[in-house]
């Protein structure tokens, strides 16, 4: 059943991303142009170039993106004394195909990097907490090593701490971080002499914090959230229009519209 969630939950992120439908516009044009219907076909075109200005003009992605950026306060971990965390949790999401680390040797990072450099920064501090990297893969067809792995890889590079260092390399999404991670996380609070769950710092994107801080309550692990990752600022870029940069915000927007949804009709969250 979790199988088929993950894979309808990609389709239908695919179906509704709107830099997907101006394809889809284009093609009906072209349907139509052949079908000699051209007032059809300028409709259809006209409905492309209105999809393309709507996702190239920035402030028309920014102003839902920054709202859910923001849902989840910043928490001033420097107020947080170290003896009352369980440990740092780090979600996936931010290595790159598996494939290409095991071609090339080299552990590719992309946009979401702050994940891995916060978690980093982090593990340096606290060097007596231990810490759990969660994930596999979330393609539906995995591919080279895990995400798990290719982490593992970047501490032995980074000459971190690997006695802390543990892995969760089976969750495909944020419900199963969460519900991986659970039975770690009490195997930890029951080595512990504290007879109350301490909560867990849990790095990964603003834009994902929402989600991933309700389904981690869902489960009954505390957490203090430490969003990285922003893509907004407090100001809208009202004159910049950006195809690049607005097709990577519709699509981490829809992404996060989807799955909050989905989770919230299956009672995930």
């Amino acid at each position: 059943m979790d199988t088929i969630f993950f894979i309808l939950s990609k389709v239908v992120q695919f179906l509704i991303e709107p830099l997907n439908w101006v394809l889809l516009f284009t093609l009906l044009a072209l349907v139509f142009l052949s079908l000699r219907k051209p007032h059809l076909c300028k409709r259809f075109l006209v409905l492309a170039l209105i999809d393309l200005v709507l996702v190239g003009w920035l402030p028309a992605s920014e102003v839902f993106l920054r709202a859910l950026e923001d849902a989840v306060p910043k928490t001033e971990i420097s107020k947080v004394a170290t003896s009352d965390l369980g440990g740092i949790i780090i979600l996936g999401g931010a290595i790159e195909d598996g494939e290409i680390a095991i071609d090339r040797g080299e552990v590719s990072i992309y946009s979401s990097a702050e994940r891995v450099t916060k978690a980093f920064e982090l593990i340096r501090k606290n060097p007596g907490l231990p810490y759990i990297f969660s994930g596999s893969s979330g393609r539906i067809i995995p591919k080279g090593m895990s995400e798990s792995e290719a982490f593992k890889r970047l501490v032995q590079e980074q000459g971190l701490n690997e006695e802390q260092a543990h892995y969760e390399n089976q969750s495909r999404n944020t419900y199963e971080n969460a519900l991986y991670l659970k039975p770690m996380i009490i195997d930890f609070g029951l080595k512990t002499e504290s007879t109350e769950q301490k909560p867990w710092l849990l790095i990964t994107s603003a834009s994902h914090m929402l989600r991933s801080e309700k389904v981690f309550q869902k489960q009954g692990i505390k957490v203090i959230p430490v969003p990285v990752d922003y893509q907004t600022a407090h100001r809208l870029q009202w004159t910049s229009f950006d195809l690049t940069d607005g097709a990577h915000n519709w699509n981490t927007l829809v992404h996060e519209i989807v799955g909050l949804f989905a989770y919230w009709i299956t009672g995930k969250i």
